[in-house]
């Protein structure tokens, strides 16, 4: 892998909650800190193109994801995005056979202490440099195939369909 992408979108993961109130707005991406933090040996950059929650992301937003995916020379990409609505996103991108693309979010926000976005980027990290060239989830330590997961809202985890 010359170049690690990484798009991000919002979702959970970039969330900041306001106690008073319980409510939230999404924050600066945290996937480059985190990378930076935890001192990878690869290079990447960063393409923050929505600050949204994924419930809120409409197809036109899909279909900016997929431009601004097929517009990078890189092959391997890694995208944040929320958990909701994850998986049509992925359909979406599924278009690009060229590229290796990992989605991955987090449950809790990455600001929270026992967040599982740290262990969420890494496994992504990891599928996307190990992964032929397809479109890809990686979430709750498990790689899957957008096309047979589901997240499962009141367990709070994914899992086939």
């Amino acid at each position: 892998m010359d170049q690690l992408c990484i798009v991000t979108t919002g979702g959970t993961i970039d969330k900041i909650y306001f106690d008073d109130k319980s409510d939230y707005q999404i924050g600066e991406p945290q996937i480059g800190g985190i990378l930076r933090e935890l001192g990878v040996a690869f290079r990447f950059n960063v393409i923050p193109i929505l600050r949204k929650d994924s419930l809120h992301i409409s197809d036109d937003d899909r279909e900016l994801i997929r431009a601004t995916i097929a517009a990078q020379p890189a092959r391997h990409v890694l995208v944040t995005h929320g958990t909701d609505t994850m998986v049509a996103t992925a359909k979406v991108l599924a278009s690009l056979t060229d590229k290796t693309i990992v989605l991955t979010g987090a449950l809790s926000p990455a600001r929270f202490r026992g967040s599982d976005a740290e262990f969420n980027v890494g496994c992504a990290v990891g599928a996307v440099q190990a992964l032929p060239p397809g479109v890809y989830i990686t979430m709750n330590g498990r790689i899957w195939d957008p096309t047979r997961v589901r997240k499962n809202v009141e367990a709070n985890r994914f899992e086939a369909i």
